[in-house]
This record gives C-alpha cells, sequence and structure tokens, in this order.
C-alpha cells in the first residue's frame, strides 16, 4: 500500500508540473491576482471575464517573464475572457474532453490562492451538465467539483487524471463546491470571438 501510494504521488506532482508551465498569472491592476493557461503557443491565453475586467491586465509567465496583455474576447455571462500576449513557443496545455466527464472522477485545479503560486488542490466530480440550481446563471453548463477552490483559483485549469485541461476554474458555489466552465464551451468562445495570429499583420477565426 505504502509503495502504490508513493507511486500515485509522484504520478500527480509530475502531472501538476507539466501543467504548471502552462499556468499564468494575471493582474489587471486592482490587488489581488487571478489565473489563466496558455491555450495555444501563439500568445492565446484563456481566463475569466471576472479576473480581467474591463482592463487591459499584465500576464506573468511561468519562467517569470511579465507581458502587457489585450482583450481579444469577453463574455461576462460565461465568465471567460481572451487574452493575447506577444510571445511565441509557449508550453500550451493539452486538452481534455469535458463532455465525457462522469460523477466521480478525479480533477485537479491549479491556480495563485491568496497569491500562492502554482497551487494545485485535488477533489472529485460532482456532475456537469447545464441548469445547475444554484449557480448564478441558468441555463449554461457547467462543471461541478468537491474540491477546495479560494481567490487566486479564479480562470485557472481544472485537469483530469491525465493532466488535460477538462475546465477553467470560475467559482466557489458552497462548502468545498467549485464550478468551472467545460473545455467544450471554451472553444465554443473562441470559435466565436477570438482571432488566431497568423501574421502580424493578418488574423482569422479559429
Amino acid at each position: 500500500m505504502a509503495e502504490l501510494l508513493a507511486q500515485l504521488n509522484s504520478e500527480m506532482a509530475s502531472l501538476v508540473a507539466q501543467v504548471q508551465r502552462s499556468l499564468v498569472q494575471i493582474r489587471n491592476g486592482r490587488h489581488g491576482m487571478g489565473a489563466g493557461i496558455i491555450w495555444r503557443p501563439d500568445g492565446l491565453i484563456v481566463t475569466n471575464a471576472h479576473v480581467v475586467g474591463e482592463r487591459a491586465p499584465r500576464v506573468r509567465l511561468a519562467d517569470g517573464q511579465t507581458y502587457a496583455a489585450r482583450i481579444l474576447a469577453h463574455d461576462a455571462r460565461r465568465d471567460l475572457a481572451a487574452l493575447q500576449v506577444d510571445a511565441g513557443g509557449l508550453p500550451a496545455v493539452e486538452m481534455g474532453d469535458s463532455r465525457a466527464l462522469q460523477a466521480g472522477e478525479w480533477v485537479m485545479a491549479l491556480g495563485h490562492p491568496w497569491g500562492i503560486g502554482g497551487a494545485a488542490t485535488a477533489g472529485v466530480v460532482i456532475g456537469a451538465g447545464p441548469d445547475w440550481p444554484r449557480t448564478p446563471w441558468a441555463g449554461q453548463e457547467w462543471i461541478l467539483v468537491r474540491l477546495h477552490l479560494r481567490p487566486g483559483y479564479s480562470g485557472g485549469p481544472l485537469i483530469d487524471a491525465r493532466g488535460r485541461l477538462v475546465g477553467i476554474n470560475s467559482m466557489v458555489v458552497g462548502p468545498e463546491l467549485g464550478a468551472a466552465v467545460p473545455v467544450h464551451v471554451v472553444e465554443a468562445f473562441l470559435q466565436r470571438g477570438a482571432p488566431r495570429r497568423t501574421s502580424p499583420a493578418a488574423e482569422a477565426m479559429v
């Protein structure tokens, strides 16, 4: 049993270290810190709308480099924002399948709670889908998870047991109960509003 636990601990730590490369810190000029995740190597970053507000934020990468970011798309209703930084070759997160999530599956959330950079917390999926009665926006899809989300996890990644992105952490909806935006909802949001950089002079839709 001890060897099994040691192996599990090692694998979890390895997954966290892998995703931390894609985790960013976001400041919007106010006190506090939010999180975001590198979606594409060309500098596209996804976070929560409430993390950035309407102000162009500053983004700090895992390697310490800091950039001014442009807001490409902002949807307060779905609590999503797409940012662009002028950088390339960034470590993008691996995508998972949020539609395949089932109650009881193990997940981890990464972020910067209370300013602690690159923190992680783990728990299980309670359920996924629309019309959760205790969420503030009816008719939207959410992943509800039983884990400790605190200020600073907002906008960060929710990953599955293989280290793949399945959601964007959004809010606390009860004691040890958090909600994340499913990754397939993020993909639809980006297809509608966030451009793909093809060259400095030309852009097309994702």
